[in-house]
């Protein structure tokens, strides 16, 4: 008996060599950039990249068809953008400014290529302001999700991508504690639900306190 979606998950087996091979790519620019990765004060702390498992996509796949969405194999490339992943941790929110215009001098250079504008997952205020004068298109989720989405192809007519994730540590730790509850099936327990809303703030706090830190670090030197 044939699994439901496999042709997609044959489809993504088939192309998986390539993606891996340009999410490489992608991580080791930042791992090798002088400013980025090296020194006392680089901008990025950590780097991590992943390759979606191929239950999460059937997962998706079925998330999407049950709205109505039905995506055939040979446009999953196109369709399903989160195959390949990169994730870019910093500390504090100021340091997103040069990680943002290091992307695009690789965008303008023509060494990269957005499949679609980049977009601030922000639930803060003072957050959305701070992307949007960055000329980032900012989204709320009622989850209270943070964090920055660019989707980079090697050139614009490729169907590989890559999706690059920046966020503050902050913002991890509170990812990888909604992931556990909300991937890929979201609770329905209210308390866990509102908690991390709770936690969340715990978190931009956190990351706004440490860009203060660090602003008084750098005026009293």
């Amino acid at each position: 008996m044939t699994l439901p979606f496999q042709a997609c998950i044959d489809e993504y087996t088939r192309n998986k060599h390539h993606l891996i091979a340009w999410c490489e790519s992608v991580r080791q620019f930042f791992v090798q950039h002088p400013h980025m990765s090296h020194g006392q004060n680089a901008v990025v702390h950590s780097i991590r990249s992943r390759m979606k498992d191929e239950e999460h996509l059937r997962d998706k796949l079925k998330r999407k068809a049950d709205n109505g969405e039905i995506v055939e194999p040979p446009e999953l490339l196109l369709r399903i953008t989160d195959l390949a992943g990169v994730r870019l941790l910093h500390l504090y929110q100021a340091q997103f400014t040069e990680i943002h215009t290091v992307i695009n001098e690789q965008i303008k250079r023509g060494d990269w290529a957005l499949h679609e504008p980049p977009v601030a997952y922000t639930w803060d205020p003072e957050c959305t302001k701070f992307f949007g004068d960055l000329g980032l298109e900012t989204q709320v989720k009622d989850s209270h999700y943070t964090s920055i989405h660019y989707v980079l192809k090697p050139r614009a007519d490729s169907n590989l991508s890559c999706e690059v994730q920046v966020r503050t540590l902050f913002e991890e730790a509170w990812g990888e504690i909604e992931h556990q509850i909300n991937y890929p099936v979201p609770t329905e327990i209210g308390t866990c639900r509102e908690q991390l809303r709770v936690l969340a703030k715990l978190m931009g706090a956190s990351t706004r306190l440490a860009d203060s830190i660090f602003r008084s670090h750098r005026e009293g030197a």
